[in-house]
């Protein structure tokens, strides 16, 4: 769906139409990694509050077992109250963990093809599941992918390769032009995309779930609950700057599936209402994710990639 008001401005062929993120642009966000190798610097809503000290939680060491001291163990692992109890060194062994599965599953349903300024939501977003596969890569963790074109699935089985992400990339940009072909969004086929997520992504691995959730019903919110229940889920809400604040009093058209709408938002009482839907549905995913014990991050379309990431 695209935004446009009567006689408004046209852009150049040469400029970025911003209808769909191009196999340049996505490599291109590789550039930005450093400024989100630590997400301490991004602002998220959870009931649990601290530092994150990396990009994707996970990485770091794991209890695994308590053996009796062997000489050149560190002292500082000994369990006093196990020795204590048993008059001998007992001490506790940690295992490594050697890399971290990370995994992004990307909306680019009818709902994410609308725009009013820079570009569609459905660019933004695969712009940012880009970025994070970029990260991934420097990080040495294992990335995978759900894309979700509003009717099909296409899964991609985590990997620490560089060809598994660029043709991640291909995939991202050939279907950001097709869905504009032939944009839809059937409830069922989500839902079971996320149940294709839930069953290939490992217990304990870090999932970013990229879209506009305007699509979020019960069904999906259950199915989002398992997936928070064995994973570090994050949600990434991408939106327009046009769905938070109320355009101008005037006359605006709108355009969905072929279908046009006119209306007048001069009215009073309109500011009000249109205020307290994005309003309501900020606060259901904040709620959602207070209540699972996941993150929520936000992501307007129009603002500066940097900026985004210092205010998620």
């Amino acid at each position: 769906m695209v935004f446009k008001r009567w006689f408004g401005h046209r852009k150049n062929k040469k400029e970025e139409n911003g209808l769909n993120a191009s196999l340049d642009a996505l490599m291109a966000m590789r550039k930005y990694t450093p400024f989100v190798q630590g997400f301490n610097r991004m602002r998220t809503f959870s009931c649990q509050t601290g530092d994150i000290k990396s990009a994707f939680k996970g990485r770091g060491i794991e209890f695994e077992e308590i053996r009796t001291y062997n000489f050149g163990d560190d002292v500082r692992d000994i369990d006093w109250r196990v020795t204590a109890r048993k008059d001998v060194p007992y001490t506790k062994v940690y295992t490594e963990e050697k890399d971290h599965e990370v995994y992004v599953w990307l909306d680019l349903s009818a709902p994410m093809l609308f725009g009013s300024k820079k570009e569609l939501k459905s660019v933004s977003a695969s712009k940012l599941a880009a970025l994070l596969g970029w990260l991934a890569l420097e990080n040495k963790d294992r990335f995978g992918c759900v894309i979700f074109n509003g009717r099909s699935s296409s899964l991609f089985k985590p990997q620490n390769s560089r060809t598994q992400l660029m043709a991640i990339l291909k995939k991202m940009a050939k279907e950001g032009v097709e869905v504009l072909k032939n944009p839809m969004l059937e409830e069922k086929e989500l839902v079971k995309s996320l149940k294709l997520l839930e069953q290939n992504a490992k217990n304990k691995a870090t999932v970013f779930m990229i879209s506009d959730f305007i699509s979020m019903g019960d069904e999906v919110a259950k199915q989002l609950s398992y997936i928070a229940k064995r994973s570090q889920l994050y949600l990434i809400n991408v939106f327009d700057a046009l769905e938070e604040n109320p355009p101008k009093a005037g006359e605006y058209m709108v355009e969905y599936l072929g279908k046009r709408l006119i209306f007048d938002s001069a009215p009073k009482g309109y500011k009000h209402d249109y205020f307290a839907y994005f309003a309501q549905k900020r606060k259901k995913l904040r709620d959602f994710c207070r209540r699972f014990n996941c993150r929520l991050a936000e992501f307007r379309t129009d603002m500066d990639i940097v900026k985004n990431l210092n205010f998620m």
